[in-house]
């Protein structure tokens, strides 16, 4: 793996919704069936020397023991063909249909299987994220109920993140057998929760605590007295506990923090939350992160919706670089930056629960594979930067571009 990875990704969701009745394709919706050469054409261009990619799990896991490789088989040999290095992203927020949801006891068990086939088919592929984003998948499938098993329970989230970090941690054992040296890139939102009301201290405490429980479980960090408590109140067992905190997989992990502007949250005195915009930013919440895990990290989501001019996004752009900057200096190894994803996407303003077809203006390229202004601006901070992160003579000056002056 290179000092330092500028990526991309090929946005994959693949939810259910409407209680089942329809799944959500990214890929689809956004034309990459069509278009994949294209695609890692344009992210070659760009310069980006890694591409958050995977193919769709409910396409390609047909069955136990029963496998549909022959997507798969063309673009990573693109992929490999090219010199992009993938980050396999290998569940992205949905499971096949039969295998039904996250609730599930016999995912964890039948993801590794899974994992370990994909191994074995592109054993030249070292970098994994084996389930992205395990909290917000967990809380917007039993918690939110929006997506998958659509409930909306402490109960249904307790048993939610527990068998989606079990998959991840038995997917992360299957595929070290195939693969000693694997690098594990933990893709997880990093969340922070501001009481807005003295009345809602408590509460913003115990939601500051719960963020960290993917984490926590996933490198076997001893969670809070009162994190416990709510996870054996709500269907874990002292054994599944242990279970995780007997694990041993964290050195071979990089910690990924995505950020957005949706991440901070304001909690009423009644205990809703909603969202606040960004009042620390990216380089105070991950720095918290770091220094409870103690693990090298990689910003591995981030955009901003383009407005009239472009320049929106492109101000995002830069100043979450600078906030990359920030955490490097502090002293946290931070060994990549990425803007997801290459394209724009399709209704993820409503979190892809409603089939509105509507374009969020989110990527380095528009749906007709034409850049973006944060594109064009993108490829100019990846060229401009490459050979100073590579060889860590790294100013710490925050980068301005032309329209954030």
């Amino acid at each position: 793996m290179p000092h330092f990875l500028f990526a991309t990704g090929i946005e994959n969701s693949s939810p259910t919704v409407d209680n089942g009745r329809r799944r959500v394709d990214e890929m689809g919706s956004c034309r990459h069936y069509e278009l994949w050469r294209e695609d890692f054409a344009l992210a070659k261009e760009l310069g980006v020397g890694a591409l958050r990619y995977g193919p769709p799990l409910y396409k390609t896991f047909l069955g136990s023991d029963r496998f549909d490789w022959e997507f798969a088989d063309l673009v990573f040999g693109e992929l490999n063909k090219l010199g992009l290095i993938p980050i396999a992203d290998l569940c992205h927020f949905g499971v096949p249909d039969w295998i039904g949801d996250f609730q599930n006891p016999d995912f964890p068990e039948l993801f590794a299987s899974y994992a370990k086939a994909f191994a074995e088919r592109f054993p030249w592929v070292q970098l994994f994220t084996p389930i992205n984003e395990m909290f917000v998948c967990a809380t917007f499938s039993a918690a939110y109920g929006w997506w998958n098993e659509e409930l909306h329970s402490d109960q249904a989230f307790v048993t939610a993140i527990k068998h989606i970090v079990k998959a991840n941690l038995l997917a992360m054992k299957a595929i070290l057998i195939v693969r000693p040296d694997a690098i594990f890139i933990q893709s997880e939102s990093s969340e922070y929760f501001h009481p807005s009301s003295p009345k809602a201290v408590e509460r913003a405490h115990f939601l500051n605590e719960r963020r960290f429980l993917s984490l926590d479980l996933n490198y076997g960090h001893s969670v809070s007295a009162e994190i416990y408590r709510f996870l054996m109140d709500n269907g874990m067992t002292e054994a599944e506990y242990d279970f995780f905190m007997g694990q041993d997989l964290k050195r071979h992990c990089i910690m990924g923090n995505d950020y957005y502007g949706t991440n901070e949250h304001y909690v009423a005195a009644d205990g809703k939350a909603s969202f606040s915009g960004e009042i620390f930013g990216y380089n105070e919440i991950t720095s918290q992160y770091y220094w409870r895990y103690q693990v090298p990290v990689m910003h591995t989501e981030t955009n901003f919706e383009e407005g009239p001019k472009g320049y929106e996004a492109v101000r995002w752009l830069y100043k979450e670089w600078a906030n990359v900057l920030h955490v490097r200096k502090s002293g946290a190894p931070i060994l990549g930056f990425t803007w997801y994803s290459l394209t724009d996407q399709i209704d993820w303003d409503t979190a892809l629960r409603e089939d509105n077809e509507r374009v969020n203006l989110l990527g380095l390229y528009d749906l007709d594979r034409r850049p973006r202004a944060v594109g064009r601006a993108y490829k100019e901070l990846i060229a401009e930067w490459s050979e100073a992160m590579r060889t860590g003579s790294v100013c710490m000056m925050v980068p301005l571009g032309p329209c954030c002056v």
